[in-house]
């Protein structure tokens, strides 16, 4: 199955909104949402989806504390994006989905590696 396939399988999922202001034991995360295809107590997180390497992350949706609307974007195919902004829970944890190429030898240790550094900077910011 491609990526594409899995993201799309199940519908935007709908996340209820909280009134008031973003929790501070969270850390936030701004990307595309979609349902888990196949476990719906779960979140799909497309972070950074219109970067060169966006990441594909999985939550628990207990974990996810608040959730902000951020103003949509159109992919360059006329597609448009809901793009929000969510605050997971401190300690929660969720997976990073990634990408490797099979060969005799996995250089995926050095891609995670990248992979991590690239996450920390953008949360840092």
């Amino acid at each position: 199955m491609s990526i594409s396939t899995y993201l799309e399988t199940a519908p935007l999922f709908e996340i209820t909104k909280y009134s008031g202001n973003p929790p501070k034991d969270g850390v936030v995360f701004s990307g595309y949402p979609r349902q888990h295809p196949f476990e719906p107590e779960k979140l799909i997180f497309v972070y950074d989806p219109l970067g060169t390497n966006p990441i594909i992350m999985e939550f628990k949706l207990c974990d996810i504390l608040f959730v902000e609307d951020q103003p949509s974007v159109v992919t360059e195919t006329g597609e448009s994006l809901r793009i929000v902004k969510i605050w997971v829970r401190k300690g929660a944890y969720g997976v990073i989905h990634e990408p490797f190429e099979v060969q005799d030898t996995l250089q995926f240790i050095n891609t995670s590696r990248s992979l991590h550094e690239r996450l920390l900077r953008s949360l840092n910011k």
